[in-house]
């Protein structure tokens, strides 16, 4: 395998909407190709070779991405069949780390649907060369001509038409090449038409060229292939193709542009870091080191861990030792498999270009590298829709943690955190679909089964003005009794503010002796104590009876950030006084000080960003801005019909946004989510009364409010707080 020239390797993932022929298209390459006959594989029938996993035969699509090679016109093809929901969005980001041209698959009948215009964007920030394929040809009721100015409109000029189908739907028979135009009968466009205008297309792409075109010498085929592949990697032209994978006519034709115009594995100069942290060029040299990465992990009940590989430089081989980014002791190579599929053939080595497996691994994970130098990370996103998990057998939780653990090594869109504010096992995906295939998958390989609910949102509490308070601790029960006495002033204290100048401000706190900052909880914590009415031995006890309240909670039991926290008095006794006394009173003394500085509940805000169709844009808006309590930041034109909207939101009037989007959008729309900062719950600030004879009233009101809050959402409010008690 390590004798396999890079230049004559094609590594390309076909990406595209769900539903647009990826998986037909590659069963179609290996009969095509002879590597396997089996014409009548289908994904409806559950015979894909491809779509081998039991949860993908009985949904009828892609759930993760899968893996073929085979020998064409003397080319070595890996090619990719990556999901097409944007729910599994992460099967085909990583398959694009290890692949040099991405071919976006288009449905003729569907159009420009939304993971359409996602993946064709993200092969762009991945620089891979883009190619365009127009499958379901023989489907009813196309608009070819408008579909392709769709393209054009949403791709770029770039994006031409390399060959012209000859009849559609029922009556699609063939293809006629742009570049070489022969019988145009039934042709739906004219490709003499294209012809000229495609050859200056291509012939522009470099000076030399196209200076002897207008001279009146036109390029022969090798330079026109040659020509065709600049182009393609310097991004100044996208091919499109016309096929029928299920009738297999333009597949032919379709293998042989890609032979002779898609990106080899030397065309793309990929940059790596040393243990320096510099930038280091990644050629595909065979001589050079080994530099290989990870680019999707699979667990299977057979053969446990299977980690997918690109190697970028050097020859990998069976039985050799290769160092291991973040490893001492590296990583031995057991043995190498080529993939087809879900089959996995023992190799002996893998040169620059080539994709192999490995089993049984503990070590290595998705975007690992092997080597001395560290690849780039994938650009994986954030997932957004959480559930809290329960087994729904006692006694499972061991298995539960260990099953999920599988899942979120196999699916770096997956997560798993226990929450140890609301003390529950978060799981969190893509979206619910996302979600619910994993469960699925749970319960049928490891013989688990969750129940689920929205998770409690993870509030936080903080003060807003300048309170004073103390608490005296005083027990005796016979024996040596207890007494501490602590005295504190609180300050509000936001995120952003420099605790340095902020502790060593003579005016605010002109007898500091001390201070620490805790970044976590964004806390400051002054010593000001004169005097000795603190033995300094009892400061830690303060300290930590300030952590633990501010891990409790006061107002809701939620975790108190923001603040500042200055012991400035107390009194102790000689005899009676001891660690424990001081950290009940400090603690008292906090919640006492806390409730006379005006306490809040703090949610969490998020950067939201809808793209929808222009004719959306109002309906979105409003919807962020009347029922979820969002603040809109503007919008952005997406191209092709689409904008942008972004706006700042509570993460709980978000939680289940993708619903009402597909709603409102009839499944057109698309968002992201991404954390922004803490802000105060509007109406859950107690506003101290000057009066004092309504002071004990105000906090009893404000303490229901809070336990309203935690327990039963309100109207004004969805889904504010799970039930906790204050």
């Amino acid at each position: 395998m390590s004798k396999i020239n890079p230049a004559n390797i094609r590594n390309i993932v076909l990406c595209g909407h769900g539903g647009s022929g990826k998986t037909t298209m590659t069963d179609s390459f290996l009969n095509v190709s002879g590597k396997v006959k089996q014409p009548t594989a289908s994904v409806d029938a559950g015979t894909s070779i491809c779509d081998f996993d039991d949860e993908e035969k009985a949904h009828k699509y892609t759930i993760e991405t899968s893996c073929v090679n085979f020998d064409y016109a003397g080319k070595r093809f890996h090619v990719f069949d990556s999901p097409g929901y944007p729910d599994f969005i992460g099967g085909a980001i990583g398959a694009m780390g290890a692949a040099d041209t991405a071919a976006i698959v288009v449905n003729a009948q569907a159009g420009l649907e939304v993971n359409t215009r996602r993946v064709f964007k993200e092969a762009k920030a991945a620089g891979l060369g883009r190619v365009v394929i127009i499958s379901k040809m023989d489907a009813d009721n196309i608009k070819f001509e408008e579909l392709v100015d769709n393209i054009r409109d949403v791709f770029g000029p770039e994006a031409v038409l390399f060959n012209v189908p000859v009849g559609c739907g029922a009556n699609f028979s063939g293809v006629v090449s742009a570049l070489k135009p022969t019988d145009a009968a039934g042709a739906l466009i004219d490709p003499n038409e294209l012809h000229e205008s495609l050859i200056e297309t291509i012939v522009s792409v470099d000076d030399a060229a196209m200076e002897r075109y207008f001279e009146g010498e036109l390029p022969n085929d090798d330079e026109l292939a040659q020509l065709i592949a600049k182009g393609i990697k310097e991004e100044s032209l996208v091919p499109i193709f016309c096929v029928s994978t299920k009738t297999g006519v333009g597949m032919t034709e379709l293998l042989d542009a890609l032979a002779a115009y898609a990106l080899p594995a030397d065309a793309i100069t990929r940059i790596a870091k040393n243990a320096d942290g510099e930038d280091v060029e990644i050629v595909a040299d065979p001589e050079g080191s080994v530099v290989a990465q990870v680019f999707k992990t699979r667990v299977d009940p057979f053969v446990q861990k299977i980690n997918y590989i690109r190697v970028h430089r050097g020859v990998l081989k069976t039985g050799a030792n290769v160092p291991l980014v973040g490893s001492r002791k590296g990583f031995k190579v057991a043995q190498l498999f080529e993939v087809l599929a879900n089959d996995l053939q023992p190799v002996d080595e893998a040169g620059p270009g080539m994709i192999v497996a490995v089993t049984k691994t503990d070590e290595l994970r998705t975007g690992a590298t092997l080597g001395d130098v560290e690849m780039p990370a994938f650009g994986f996103p954030t997932p957004m829709v959480g559930l809290a998990a329960f087994p729904k057998s006692r006694g499972d939780e061991a298995k539960v943690s260990g099953a999920l653990g599988k899942l979120a090594e196999e699916d770096s869109t997956f997560r798993v955190e226990r929450n140890e504010q609301t003390k529950q096992l978060v799981i969190t995906g893509m979206s619910e679909l996302h979600l619910q295939i994993l469960q699925e998958r749970l319960k049928r390989r490891d013989k688990v089964e969750l129940d689920t609910k929205e998770p409690k949102i993870p509030y936080r509490e903080t003060i807003q003005q300048k309170a004073e308070g103390m608490y005296r601790h005083k027990k005796q029960s016979g024996g040596a009794g207890q007494f501490g006495e602590v005295h504190v002033r609180m300050y509000p204290f936001p995120g952003g503010t420099d605790p340095e100048e902020f502790a060593t401000n003579k005016d605010r706190f002109p007898s500091m002796k001390e201070w620490k900052y805790f970044p976590e909880n964004n806390f400051l914590w002054i010593d000001s104590v004169v005097g000795g009415t603190i033995p300094a031995n009892f400061m830690p006890a303060i300290d930590k009876g300030f952590k633990e309240r501010m891990e409790r909670g006061v107002i809701a039991g939620f975790h108190v950030q923001d603040l500042c926290a200055e012991v400035h008095f107390g009194k102790h006794h000689p005899v009676d006084s001891n660690e424990q006394a001081f950290k009940t009173a400090a603690s008292n003394a906090f919640k006492v000080t806390f409730m006379e500085a005006r306490p809040a509940l703090l949610e969490p805000i998020v950067n939201l960003d809808v793209t929808v169709p222009v004719d959306k844009v109002g309906d979105v808006n409003s919807d962020v801005v009347a029922a979820r309590r969002g603040r809109p930041l503007g919008v952005e034109d997406a191209g092709g019909g689409f904008q942008t909207v972004k706006a700042e939101v509570p993460l709980a009037e978000v939680t289940t946004y993708n619903r009402a989007l597909a709603s409102m959008t009839g499944g057109q729309g698309s968002y992201t989510i991404e954390f922004n900062r803490y802000d105060v719950v509007p109406g859950t600030s107690n506003k101290k009364s000057s009066r004092k004879r309504n002071s004990r009233k105000k906090k009893s009101n404000f303490r229901f409010r809070a336990r309203r809050l935690t327990s039963k959402p309100t109207k004004r409010f969805e889904r504010l707080v799970s039930s906790t008690s204050a």
